[in-house]
């Protein structure tokens, strides 16, 4: 089997096929560390994903997953941290929210203790974890998914299904953030409004505190762009002062796989070989890595 995509979704789906016996290669088109999923945020929270009922059982399956490996902080770059989503209320979230451990509603949202991901680290750690498995990974980029020479092929290709499918459907929303020497918050704060393309948010990580934030749909540009940074500064400062004297540390880009809907199905090609799709997560691709790849490795798996 061959993987194509070598972001969260095509490492964590590749490492359950190799770790059930499947022989399976990752064909991607850059190195871990420079896919979407290296810029992400790390918190776990469905955002901006859908169909909903879908997206609360993929959530939830990776959350009890998550909360395994942030025993192992330091390996798996999985953490617990406390934290408030300002200005979101139960009652306007699914059904899933009533299975997440300690979600409760305060004067200010809703309050958690959720996982929190350094995603550079644990993408390091799901290489190698693939590749203890037997899995191998080549920077190879894919133009044909029909020409990719294997019996199944999955593809887990983010916003390169585009216009590898292709597939119009699917958009980048733009998020750019900032991050800065932490001053020494140890908690998640967001707030959301999900009618303009700002919104507030900081995550502690290892590295440093990650500031954001922007959801500039359509928008393509990965250059940052300096007057942004300083109201995503400006905005987290609002909420946490000592923000605003933090020194920055590096600004980051990232463009979500936006779709209507997830796309996470099998079809066969003209010639009876299988295809996987996988793709199509927004902003949430971290939130349902495990969930959707259980599912992908799955139809994978099926009939071969």
């Amino acid at each position: 089997m061959i993987v194509v995509g070598g972001g969260a979704a095509g490492l964590t789906t590749a490492v359950l096929l190799a770790e059930s016996g499947r022989r399976v290669r990752v064909w991607a088109r850059e190195p871990a560390e420079r896919t979407t999923s290296a810029v992400a945020g790390g918190l776990w929270w469905p955002y901006r994903i859908a169909p909903e009922l879908l997206v609360g059982a993929w959530a939830l399956e990776s959350l009890a997953v998550y909360e395994e490996q942030a025993r192992r902080p330091q390996e798996t770059g999985v953490r617990l941290v406390d934290g408030v989503h300002r200005g979101t209320r139960l009652d306007e979230l699914g059904d899933w929210a009533g299975r997440v451990p300690g979600l409760r509603e305060t004067a200010d949202g809703v309050a958690a203790r959720l996982p929190v991901i350094d995603m550079p680290t644990h993408l390091a750690w799901l290489r190698e974890r693939l590749a203890k498995a037997g899995g191998e990974v080549e920077i190879r980029e894919v133009t044909d998914l029909a020409a990719v020479p294997a019996r199944v092929v999955v593809n887990c290709a983010g916003l390169g299904a585009r216009s590898l499918v292709p597939d119009p459907q699917l958009h980048p929303v733009r998020g750019q953030l900032v991050v800065v020497e932490n001053p020494g918050i140890t908690t998640w704060f967001t707030s959301v409004d999900h009618s303009c393309a700002a919104s507030t948010y900081f995550i502690p990580q290892p590295y440093g505190l990650l500031l954001g934030g922007t959801a500039e749909e359509g928008d393509w540009s990965l250059e940052p762009v300096p007057a942004t940074a300083t109201a995503i500064v400006a905005r987290c400062a609002e909420i946490r002062p000592e923000v605003a004297g933090a020194r920055i540390l590096a600004h980051r880009v990232g463009l979500r796989p936006a779709r209507s809907a997830v796309r996470l199905e099998r079809e066969l090609l003209p010639d009876g070989r299988a295809l996987v799709h996988n793709y199509g997560h927004g902003g949430a691709g971290v939130t349902v890595a495990w969930g959707c790849a259980r599912e992908a490795a799955g139809l994978a798996s099926a009939g071969v």
